[in-house]
């Protein structure tokens, strides 16, 4: 007779991502650092206080938002967060870390970026976390990509039309 067991599982799990984006360095730093740019490839509220022990916040405070602490600012090379313990991950006592290296390709046209994520436990509780954050990251990285490489243009304003004649009382025949 066999008897399936399930592994148990222990210890934490990552990903990894890469992106080449064809912008410099400098372009894709602001858009991982400036508040504005952030709200544009993650389509929702951004708080960030870019510095090394600053704030990294997607999100909502207290309604479902990521927040994390900046753990190393290395402007054009790298960034470093750590999340905060409470909503939306299960409680664990390990760090969850998000770590962004950027790297010039090709002179200072090309950047690649990577992310590396860490740290989330192997414990069944935390699959639906981990799997959310990962494919996110997956698509936030894509999003950055098409904010940089095709960056809105402003709208034409159309002159407006000259100003009709008023009437002038007596000739208006």
């Amino acid at each position: 007779m066999s008897v399936s067991r399930k592994p148990k599982r222990s210890g934490t799990r990552g990903y990894a991502h890469l992106v080449e984006l064809e912008a410099p360095v400098a372009r894709v730093w602001r858009a991982l650092t400036d508040p504005a740019l952030i709200r544009i490839w993650y389509g929702g509220e951004a708080e960030i206080d870019a510095r090394k022990g600053g704030l990294f916040r997607l999100g909502r405070a207290g309604s479902g938002g990521r927040e994390a602490h900046i753990d190393v600012f290395d402007v054009n090379r790298r960034l470093r967060i750590i999340y905060m313990n409470g909503p939306p991950f299960p409680h664990s006592d390990s760090a969850i870390v998000d770590d962004f290296l950027l790297d010039m390709r090709a002179g200072e046209s090309m950047t690649s970026l990577r992310l590396l994520g860490s740290g989330f436990p192997e414990d069944e509780s935390w699959d639906q976390a981990y799997g959310r954050v990962r494919v996110a990251w997956e698509r936030f990285l894509s999003r950055i990509k098409v904010t940089l490489e095709n960056p809105p243009r402003p709208k034409k304003v159309k002159a407006p039309p000259p100003p009709a004649d008023p009437p002038l009382p007596g000739l208006d025949y």
